[in-house]
C-alpha cells in the first residue's frame, strides 16, 4: 500500500505482482558483467571507530569506486545488459547526483548517450561529473514531481531507455555486488548498516546477504530530516515525501515498489540521524579515516554512534556509499 500525500508519482502498486524481483542469480551475474568496468573496492577499518562504538567495524568504501559511488555497480549493470539496438537509442534518468554521474560513466565506457534530469540545487561537483563523462543534464526543479514529469518528456523525445535510480532489477543487481564483495573479503557479520534514500543499495544488500549470510541483520540509516521510510517501516505502507531538507542530498528521493519490498520483507529496523549527527560523523570520518566521503555516506555512522547498544561487541559492515563532495562548501564550515 502507497500513501503519497504530496505527488503523484509514475510509478505505483497496482502492478507491484508483475514486477520483476531480482534473485541472487542476477547478483551473480552482473558481478561478472560489470567486472571490467569497476573497481573492487577496499574495505577499511579504524581502530579508533571500533574503541568509539564497542564494534568491530568495516568500512566497504565506494567513495573510491569509479565515478566516486557505489552506483557505478548498478548503472553499468544496466547499461551492459543492453541489446546493441536498445543501447543505440541512448540511456536517461533523474538523479540528485551519484546515478547521474554513474550512468554517464557507463554509458560513455559503452559509447552511448546519457541524457539525465538533475534538481538545479544539485551539488555543482556532481553537475560538473556528469557533463566530464559526456552526459547531457537537463535541470529541474527539486521535487520528485519535477523530475518526473520531464524525464516523461525526454523518454517520449528521445526513445532512450530509463535506468531508474534504484526501482530498476538491474540497478538492484548491481548494487548487491557492493555486499557479495564485502562478504568475499570479511566473511560472517553480525549487521550491514548502509545509508537510505530510494533504497537501492539497501535493497541489493539485502538480496544478497540473504542468500550468502541470512543471519546478518540489515539496518538502514535515514536522515531524520527525511525520515519516510522510517515511517513508512513503523506504518506497514510505503510513504513518500517530495522534497525533504537534509545535507544528506543523495538520500532525498522516496521509495519505490522494488525497493520497498526488500525493505518490508529484510530490513531489521530503520535508524534515524539528525543533520548534526551526519555532519559530526562525515567530519570523525575525514579527520580519523583520512578518506573523503559524503554527507550520505556518513549517515551510516551516525545511527552507529547514535546506537551503540545494538552494535557493541558486534562485527559490523558499514557501507560507505560515496565520496563526491563540494569541497567549496563542506557541511561543517557554516555549521
Amino acid at each position: 500500500m502507497i500513501n503519497m500525500a504530496k505527488s503523484k508519482p509514475i510509478y505505483t502498486m497496482s502492478n507491484t505482482n508483475q514486477l520483476y524481483i531480482p534473485t541472487f542469480d542476477d547478483v551473480k551475474a552482473a558481478h561478472k558483467r560489470i567486472a571490467p568496468h569497476i573497481h573492487r573496492t577496499p574495505v577499511l577499518t579504524s581502530s579508533y571507530l571500533n574503541n568509539l562504538t564497542g564494534a568491530e567495524l568495516f568500512f566497504k568504501c565506494e567513495n573510491f569506486q569509479k565515478a566516486g559511488a557505489f552506483k557505478v555497480r548498478g548503472a553499468s549493470n544496466a547499461v551492459f545488459g543492453l541489446s546493441d539496438e536498445k543501447a543505440a537509442r541512448g540511456v536517461v534518468t533523474h538523479s540528485s547526483g551519484n546515478h547521474a554521474l554513474s550512468l554517464s560513466y557507463a554509458a560513455g565506457r559503452r559509447g552511448i548517450q546519457a541524457t539525465v534530469v538533475m534538481p538545479h540545487t544539485a551539488p555543482e561537483a556532481k553537475k560538473a561529473a556528469v557533463r566530464g563523462y559526456g552526459g547531457e543534464v537537463h535541470e529541474c526543479e527539486p521535487s520528485l514531481a519535477a523530475r518526473e514529469e520531464m524525464l516523461e518528456k525526454l523518454i517520449v523525445k528521445t526513445g532512450a531507455d530509463f535506468v531508474h535510480p534504484y526501482n530498476d532489477h538491474r540497478v538492484i543487481a548491481g548494487q548487491g555486488t557492493c555486499s557479495l564483495e564485502l562478504y568475499q573479503d570479511v566473511g560472517q557479520l553480525d549487521a550491514v548498516v548502509a545509508p537510505i534514500g530510494g533504497g537501492g543499495m539497501i535493497s541489493g544488500t539485502c538480496l544478497t546477504m540473504s542468500n550468502v549470510s541470512p543471519k546478518t541483520k540489515i539496518y538502514a540509516a535515514e536522515p531524520k530530516n527525511a525520515d519516510d521510510v522510517y515511517r513508512s517501516f513503523h506504518a506497514g505502507e510505503m510513504i513518500e515525501d517530495d522534497a525533504p531538507q537534509t545535507v544528506a542530498d543523495g538520500l532525498k528521493v522516496s521509495l519505490r515498489p522494488r525497493t520497498w519490498h526488500f525493505v518490508s520483507t529484510f530490513v531489521s529496523d530503520v535508524l534515524l540521524a539528525s543533520e548534526e549527527e551526519i555532519i559530526d560523523a562525515m567530519y570523525l570520518t575525514w579527520q580519523r579515516m583520512k578518506i573523503v566521503i559524503e554527507p550520505s555516506s556518513a549517515v551510516a555512522l551516525a545511527t552507529i554512534l547514535k546506537n551503540k547498544e545494538l552494535f557493541e561487541g558486534k562485527r559490523v559492515g558499514v557501507i560507505v556509499t560515496g565520496g563526491n563532495v563540494d569541497l567549496k562548501k563542506l557541511p561543517w564550515m557554516n555549521s
